[in-house]
């Protein structure tokens, strides 16, 4: 072999070693670069992936957020419509409580004042009437009641006393009874050691109640 020859086989090798160093350069930068190219690439399509996850995520807190305030608001109003239908039920019952009990006292009140008045005509009535007794009496106490003139004045005393009786005008005890100021009215006192003390001996003219009230008091004589 020639020097030339040898030559070129040498450059030739070290053409080659150069090629093959430089091709296992590169396969090493591919290899040593692959790996952050890759993570690189993975991260962006986990990012992009995990985006539309994350988006949805906040939608749904977003969405939920929102239904819980609604749902809020509307149990809220509902509770305060509540609350205030139960204040104007409690303010409507209490102002028909009073006006019934306004209402029940109106008509006692009323009641009374119309007994009031009723008791007060009735005696005056009874007073009026309470005259023409005492002369019926009067006249009685000397007739002959076989006649039958008298007999008939009788027979209409009787019948105006009954109606008295009826209307509830009774006559009031008085001769052997003790002193009542609230039902007798002594217009003589006498000394008598055979009766007690303040003991009505004697009535001049009788006295008469209209149920509990006095239309006329007793004129009495009282002994001691």
């Amino acid at each position: 072999m020639s020097d030339t020859e040898k030559n070129k086989t040498d450059a030739e090798l070290e053409e080659e070693k150069k090629t093959v160093n430089t091709g296992e350069e590169a396969c090493g930068q591919a290899e040593s670069g692959s790996p952050e190219v890759d993570e690189g690439e993975a991260g962006e399509r986990n990012g992009a992936a995990e985006e539309p996850g994350d988006s949805d995520g906040a939608k749904d807190s977003e969405t939920a957020a929102k239904q819980e305030s609604k749902e809020k608001k509307f149990f809220g109003k509902k509770k305060e419509k509540k609350d205030k239908k139960d204040e104007k039920i409690e303010e409507l019952t209490d102002r028909l409580t009073r006006q019934m009990a306004e209402f029940d006292n109106y008509r006692k009140r009323t009641d009374k004042e119309k007994a009031s008045m009723y008791m007060i005509g009735a005696k005056d009535v009874i007073e009026k009437l309470l005259p023409v007794v005492d002369n019926f009496e009067r006249g009685l106490a000397g007739a002959d009641l076989e006649d039958p003139f008298a007999d008939g004045m009788n027979k209409i005393y009787k019948q105006l006393t009954t109606m008295l009786a009826d209307l509830g005008v009774t006559v009031i005890e008085s001769v052997g009874k003790e002193f009542d100021p609230n039902i007798h009215n002594a217009v003589m006192h006498v000394e008598d050691e055979e009766s007690g003390e303040n003991v009505i001996v004697e009535e001049f003219q009788k006295g008469y109640k209209y149920k509990d009230s006095v239309v006329r008091h007793s004129m009495v004589k009282v002994a001691n």
